[in-house]
């Protein structure tokens, strides 16, 4: 991971006397001790539409959805991760509650993605992944194998043949100065939550409140 940018690195609010690599190694051991399934911390907003849990992975189809699957942890303490994710904003993760001092950013891991993502898996316990090209069942399988022995949450913005759930957007619209320039307020959308060949779940989710407000609204479809 030489090549790793990390954005806790440069942020404030560590112990200047160490470095980020021997904090995050020391998280290692807590990791190990728990347990599988045991409950993520999510935002609010989220949390009644898909419960997170350690050793799962959550698919997503848009940059929004996995800043909010990851703040929820980052909230209660923990450190999260992006690789892949070139477009990543700090000021819109920020917004959301991620803490960037204990963030770990991978721009650009390139044909290394894989093991990338795995050694971030040993020491994080949130890391969204934007893979650079469609993904196998046999990788799937490595890192779902790694994500339950250390107890960490995948989050992938893009496709996933291993999904837990699969989170996308139907609907989206924002909202700001009716008329003239001005800067744009809010975000409402509309979430749909498949997992496997149960009915899919729907919300209406307004950034950025959705980090302080439950689900506006859930319908299951009838087939």
């Amino acid at each position: 991971m030489s090549s790793a940018r990390s954005v806790a690195a440069r942020a404030p609010g560590l112990d200047p006397g160490r470095s980020v690599v021997e904090q995050l190694r020391e998280r290692v051991a807590a990791m190990e001790r728990r347990p599988a399934l045991q409950p993520v911390p999510t935002l609010p907003g989220i949390a009644g539409l898909v419960p997170m849990h350690a050793g799962s992975t959550y698919a997503v189809d848009s940059a929004s959805l996995a800043l909010a699957l990851a703040a929820g942890a980052s909230q209660a303490g923990e450190w999260v991760g992006f690789a892949g994710c070139t477009d990543f904003g700090a000021e819109a993760a920020a917004e959301l509650g991620i803490e960037l001092s204990r963030t770990v950013l991978v721009p650009d891991p390139g044909e290394h993605w894989l093991e990338v993502t795995a050694a971030l898996v040993d020491v994080l316990r949130v890391v969204v992944l934007r893979p650079p090209a469609s993904v196998d069942e046999r990788t799937a399988g490595i890192l779902d194998s790694r994500l339950r022995t250390r107890s960490a949450v995948l989050v992938v913005h893009g496709a996933w043949p291993r999904a837990d759930a699969r989170l996308s957007v139907e609907e989206s619209r924002w909202s700001g100065p009716a008329s003239g320039t001005g800067q744009l307020l809010q975000r409402r959308a509309r979430v749909v939550v498949r997992r496997g060949a149960r009915p899919p779940a729907r919300a209406d989710l307004t950034w950025p409140e959705v980090c302080a407000t439950e689900v506006r609204e859930v319908r299951r479809a009838s087939g």
